[in-house]
């Protein structure tokens, strides 16, 4: 456990470099049975807990309780009574740092939400900067090490909030996929956002969301490009009249299937039949 002294170094902490993220408290407590802490009025900084293993409770006076296990972590926000403890059958074994500093706003630290680490690389990440700490803490205290230890320390809330997180990013792709051959499936018809939403039981919110992080397009101008891109297929592979097509898929106004396309495609349906143009970008 170091406590660091910061009165004693207010030039340090007035630093650009270290007045943006440092920490006041950090620590290591390995197998924490009898664990126990209680701060009616809550502290100045926030409190960020990383269970390592084993499990513990953490209480936030007037909201709830939260449990922590293995490979989770926890922000107690500035000025919140809390209470934390270790589950007495199975202590947990936590790394554990006091922050705060002018970019605190800028990390969702009021979220109160529990951060799971699912995958192996994700918590020897996590040993290892708060390793870079500690080890960086038993040495001197410079400059160089006060603006070290808050670039670390921004590592570490960056590995929390911003770093995507590779299972989800998975299960964002399986339900942009399972969407796209729904779509795919339903050509001839027009679908509605409202209508895939319920589908597929999304919010439309997340829908829009997982679709522009994973093909730059909202749900419905993708759909209308797959629309476009099979329309652009029949022009080419079939003899169908331009209204047919449209017809086809679902345009009963063969104007507004021609504006459409257009549109999308930079060209009109008689343009790209007649011409060497190939067909909608994907």
């Amino acid at each position: 456990m170091f406590v660091l002294p910061t009165e004693s170094f207010q030039d340090y902490v007035q630093h650009p470099q270290v007045k943006r993220l440092y920490l006041t408290d950090v620590g290591f407590f390995p197998h924490a049975d009898r664990h126990y802490r209680e701060r009616k009025e809550g502290i100045e900084e926030y409190i960020f807990i990383y269970c390592m293993e084993g499990s513990g409770t953490i209480e936030l006076f007037g909201d709830k309780n939260y449990t922590l296990y293995e490979n989770q972590a926890f922000c107690i926000p500035r000025f919140c009574g809390h209470r934390y403890s270790a589950d007495k059958d199975n202590p947990w074994s936590i790394l554990w740092v006091h922050f705060k500093g002018e970019d605190v706003p800028f990390y969702p630290l009021e979220e109160r939400k529990i951060i799971t680490f699912s995958s192996k690389n994700a918590a020897n990440r996590m040993l290892f900067l708060f390793e870079l700490l500690l080890r960086v803490l038993g040495g001197n205290y410079t400059l160089g090490n006060f603006i070290y230890i808050s670039q670390v320390l921004s590592l570490i809330l960056g590995e929390c909030y911003f770093r995507e997180k590779e299972q989800d990013t998975l299960e964002q792709n399986k339900h942009v996929t399972k969407v796209i051959r729904y779509m795919y499936s339903h050509l001839q018809e027009n679908l509605t956002l409202d209508g895939i939403a319920e589908e597929f039981e999304f919010s439309k919110s997340y829908l829009n969301a997982v679709f522009q992080k994973c093909t730059s397009h909202a749900p419905m101008d993708f759909y209308i490009r797959l629309k476009m891109k099979e329309a652009c297929k029949l022009l080419r592979s079939t003899d169908l009249y331009i209204y047919e097509v449209g017809q086809y898929l679902g345009y009963s106004d063969q104007y507004y299937f021609s504006r459409i396309f257009k549109k999308v495609t930079g060209v009109s349906p008689r343009e790209y039949r007649d011409s060497d143009y190939m067909h909608v970008e994907d």
